[in-house]
């Protein structure tokens, strides 16, 4: 009798991790953030000013232009950079010449920023792994 207790609780047991696991839509959707960022800018960039950053969810970080190449060197202007955050272990920070812009290194999802580029050095990262995860690029 008390074998058959046993088996019948540890059924029980596995059947509340099954479903535990499988999770629901609104804890899923609680370490998500959708933001727009306004802090740098002067405007609306043009569609062919668009930049897009991307971290996680592995160890990679990148920026790159609307034809997906890296980006290098951009002229000087207004921009709209989406940035896509795949981590909760990873940030997404942009500085430079009138930029200080981060994604939150807890929070994952996507964020837009519009900002004026100004000609000088530009440099990304993701902040706890900055010595690994950067890049860099020139504005004129």
């Amino acid at each position: 009798m008390r074998r058959a207790h046993i088996v019948a609780v540890l059924g029980v047991a596995v059947v509340a991790f099954a479903l535990a696991g499988c999770g629901g839509g609104s804890n899923e959707s609680a370490a998500t953030t959708e933001t727009t960022t306004t802090g740098t800018t002067t405007g609306m960039a043009p569609a062919d000013n668009t930049l897009t950053g991307s971290v996680g969810p592995g160890f990679d970080i990148s920026l790159k232009d609307s034809s997906g190449n890296d980006v290098k060197s951009v002229p000087a202007g207004d921009y709209t950079i989406n940035v896509d955050d795949q981590s909760d272990i990873h940030n997404f920070h942009l500085t430079g010449t009138g930029a200080d812009e981060m994604t939150d290194v807890s929070g994952t999802g996507t964020t837009t920023w519009h900002v004026t580029l100004q000609a000088g050095s530009y440099h990304f990262q993701c902040d706890p792994h900055a010595s690994s995860m950067n890049g860099d690029f020139q504005v004129t």
